[in-house]
């Protein structure tokens, strides 16, 4: 081995050595602050949607998409509706879910173990009517209220889409007793097989209209939507209610379907989380909800969407973040989950150096010492011979002979070049005492 390299490799070793114990510390707290911050997210979460050919279901599908180009895969955990995934986040059986304002009422521990990253989109309350029941019992094919509905075969979905207990609600608003309608609480492919076979009277959805079935029977001959008259009254007397209008044409431009402005109340929809849910998950789904729901719709102009106007729930301060402050640096030159790691763990690492940085004084000094103690504690070896040489405790040849056998031992002591000047003047002190010696 080359004598620069092994120098060189003294060197370092020595310096390692001396940083040691700080090295160690450093590390220590590092993996203490990691353990702690947990700053890599788990590679799955249950995502609540809703029934088969619904709105929720078709924007679990793009959260699922969005979030894989990340490493995380979204499991759709299909539902009966905004009821049933509020139910299966209080159980843990969701991480986050799709839950409608006003379809289930929050319970007092809500507020503590779950958190809204932000409303979405609206949801309006689609009331769809045969126009030849319309006109059998009204004399007319069109209906004005829901006061009309008495006598009417009419389904409000299942119990766990939450949208039976907001039509319990508006039905008693409009004085209509629950035995005046015929009320079924079919699942909505079975319900819509039976309207269209005319089993059903009418059927009320409360969707987005990116719901399959919604532009279904919207296009659907002999098939009519209600049109809320009093949709600025509803909006007054329930607060979980916005107005609405479905404008002329929007669906299909060239039947012109609708054929004229359609007034509607709708609910607004928010992605609901779990407390406990990572942040670094929490943080991907507002950011991508930015993306997924920020365009323009059939109700809402560009970047309406997501807001916290109307949370029922307190916002996710990931949630806020993504709302009102642009992507971090970070995360758009870097993997999500670099930048994740740095920015959660950067906090930690400048508090870490602000700490090490004192202590890392001490280094120098301990290398210092740790190099020079090779040629000194040699020097109470040298002294020890001279000190038996001045009183005589043994004869010259034994004092030689112990010179000698130092002399041989600090030969094999190797030290870096900085500090070959005190070695050397180590063996010239040796040299000093054989010469006073043999005098």
């Amino acid at each position: 081995m080359p004598q620069t390299f092994r120098n060189t490799l003294l060197t370092l070793r020595d310096l390692i050595v001396s940083a040691g114990p700080l090295a160690f510390l450093a590390v220590g707290l590092l993996v203490l602050a990691y353990w702690w911050l947990n700053p890599n997210p788990p590679k799955t979460v249950t995502l609540a949607t809703g029934p088969a050919q619904s709105a929720y279901e078709e924007f679990g599908k793009r959260y699922q998409k969005a979030l894989a180009a990340d490493g995380i895969e979204v499991v759709l955990l299909p539902s009966e509706g905004s009821s049933h995934n509020l139910q299966l986040l209080r159980e843990g059986r969701a991480d986050v879910a799709f839950v409608q304002g006003g379809t289930a009422d929050l319970l007092p521990e809500d507020t503590d173990a779950l958190l809204s990253l932000g409303s979405l989109f609206v949801e309006p309350v689609w009331l769809f009517y045969r126009t030849d029941a319309a006109q059998s019992l009204h004399k007319t094919p069109r209906l004005s209220s829901l006061r009309q509905l008495a006598g009417w075969r009419v389904n409000v979905g299942s119990d766990g889409s939450g949208v039976p207990k907001l039509m319990e609600r508006l039905l008693q608003a409009n004085k209509v007793e629950p035995g005046e309608v015929q009320l079924s609480r079919l699942e909505q492919t079975p319900a819509t097989v039976d309207f269209l076979a005319g089993k059903l009277d009418a059927l009320v959805f409360a969707s987005a209209p990116e719901s399959l079935m919604v532009q279904m029977l919207l296009q659907t001959p002999g098939v009519q939507l209600l049109d809320f008259g009093q949709n600025e009254a509803y909006a007054r007397r329930f607060p979980f209610l916005t107005p609405v209008t479905l404008p002329r044409g929007v669906v299909d431009l060239a039947a012109n379907v609708p054929a004229r402005d359609v007034r509607l109340v709708a609910s607004t929809t928010s992605l609901l989380a779990r407390d406990g849910t990572h942040p670094a998950l929490l943080t991907l789904f507002a950011q991508n909800a930015q993306k997924l729901h920020g365009g323009a719709g059939w109700f809402n102009r560009a970047r309406e969407f997501p807001n916290s106007r109307a949370s029922e729930l307190p916002i996710a301060r990931e949630a806020d973040r993504a709302m009102n402050e642009p992507v971090p640096v970070l995360q758009r030159y870097l993997p999500f989950w670099i930048a994740n790691l740095i920015e959660r763990m950067g906090l930690v690492l400048g508090l870490l150096l602000a700490f090490m940085l004192p202590l890392s004084r001490v280094v120098p000094p301990l290398y210092q010492f740790r190099v020079r103690s090779r040629v000194f504690r040699w020097y109470g070896r040298l002294r020890e011979i001279e000190n038996d040489m001045e009183t005589g405790k043994a004869d010259s040849a034994a004092l030689l002979k112990a010179l000698d056998g130092l002399e041989a031992q600090v030969e094999k002591v190797s030290v870096p070049l900085s500090y070959a000047d005190e070695l050397y003047a180590l063996r010239n002190h040796i040299h000093l005492v054989r010469k006073k010696l043999l005098r």
